[in-house]
């Protein structure tokens, strides 16, 4: 089994989707992530630097949800899964849930979500 951290919950406010008032007015988003990593030292040493700084992931999601704008959370799910991968050398593996509440559909819904699960070549 591998190791991993999750951070699950995550509130933001953005403004993604396809219809113009989607774009406009925005709504709440709701990312859920777990990140695959060795663990070990960090048990064993009890130290930030061989752990992930969770502050440090939730701001780059903020950033990325709260900052830009896509059409669909396929793409706001690639592009936090591709900037962790990247700004996280620990992180071998990450699987981005992201959820939508409120999304324009006619029909009683608690939300609509995707994921995607992406690693780093050579893993």
């Amino acid at each position: 089994m591998a190791d991993s951290i999750s951070i699950v919950g995550m509130e933001f406010y953005g403004y993604h989707g396809v219809f113009p008032e989607e774009k406009r007015l925005g709504q709440k988003f709701i990312v859920d992530l777990d990140m695959e990593l060795d663990l070990k030292k960090a048990g064993e040493t009890d130290r930030l630097e061989n752990s992930i700084n969770y502050p440090a992931v939730i701001g780059l999601v903020e950033e990325i949800v709260c900052s830009r704008k896509y059409n669909l959370l396929e793409a706001l799910a690639e592009n936090i899964a591709g900037e962790i991968l990247r700004g996280f050398d620990m992180v071998r593996k990450v699987k981005v849930r992201v959820k939508k509440p409120h999304a324009p559909i006619p029909v009683k819904f608690s939300w609509v979500a995707m994921e995607v699960e992406r690693e780093r070549d050579g893993v």
